[in-house]
């Protein structure tokens, strides 16, 4: 199965080889920074390949050497705080399309992959990643109010002190220093994220392709009680609305020169 949208659609692909999926996005311009549409066509890639049962494992990554910054910021700039809430909300269709896949995820993470696209990488099940990666959640600097499933996202993995102090700062990590907190969970050396991939999913193909989907449903039922309550709430006001439209400005000014 190959497919891609159009316009700047083709940015989001799902191909598959050896009944292993892969969703790739970007060129690497602009980190890979994600608009909304592609978003859209993230979640519906997503929603497509649960359906299929032939695939094993899916792959998550950017093209260009770099996963993703994040949102698009530049689609923020003139919204209303009515609008940035509700992109938010389709942004975390998205990222729960490809937290309910039935089959094993990996996000290869290089590069950079920050705010949006950070979560993107934690929304799979392990995250391979470049010692030189750079991830984090700065998204405070910019007025953002944490929604509670991204923090959740970080607590289930690092706990709830280091994942306030992650937020709280919002420093920016290299993969390495990713790995020992526990953030992420598969450490490679530039220049060899391809060849550790293909240990991986070699790992994978010599395990019965229904107990991968079993071992990942009992886990996943294990945490059915923390993450439940916060998948059931509606979505809240995603930005300070005195902050927000300043630090946005500001942040596009930089980046513009």
């Amino acid at each position: 199965m190959t497919g891609s949208g159009a316009g700047v659609m083709e940015e989001v692909s799902v191909e598959v080889t050896e009944s292993v999926a892969t969703i790739a996005f970007g060129n690497g311009e602009r980190l890979n920074a994600l608009g909304m549409g592609q978003w859209e066509e993230i979640e519906r890639a997503a929603r497509k390949l649960a359906s299929e049962n032939s695939v094993r494992a899916v792959v998550v990554r950017g093209r260009g050497g770099v996963f993703s910054a994040g949102s698009d910021l530049r689609e923020w700039e003139a919204a209303s705080g009515e609008e940035v809430t509700h992109r938010f909300w389709r942004m975390e269709q998205a990222l729960r399309a490809i937290e309910d896949l039935p089959m094993p995820t990996v996000a290869v993470v290089e590069g950079v992959a920050a705010g949006g696209g950070f979560q993107l990488a934690l929304a799979c099940d392990l995250q391979l990643t470049a010692a030189s990666a750079r991830v984090g959640m700065p998204i405070s600097r910019l007025g953002i109010l944490v929604p509670p499933s991204f923090a959740a996202r970080l607590s289930l993995r690092v706990g709830p002190a280091r994942a306030k102090d992650l937020l709280y700062g919002g420093r920016i990590l290299t993969g390495e220093e990713a790995h020992d907190a526990g953030l992420v969970t598969t450490l490679a050396a530039d220049g060899e994220v391809d060849a550790e991939l293909a240990a991986l999913l070699d790992t994978w193909a010599g395990v019965a392709q229904g107990s991968l989907r079993a071992a990942k449903a009992a886990v996943d039922r294990g945490l059915l009680p923390l993450v439940g309550p916060v998948r059931r709430e509606p979505p809240g006001l995603a930005t300070d609305p005195e902050e927000f439209p300043k630090r946005v400005a500001a942040f596009l000014r930089r980046h513009r020169r």
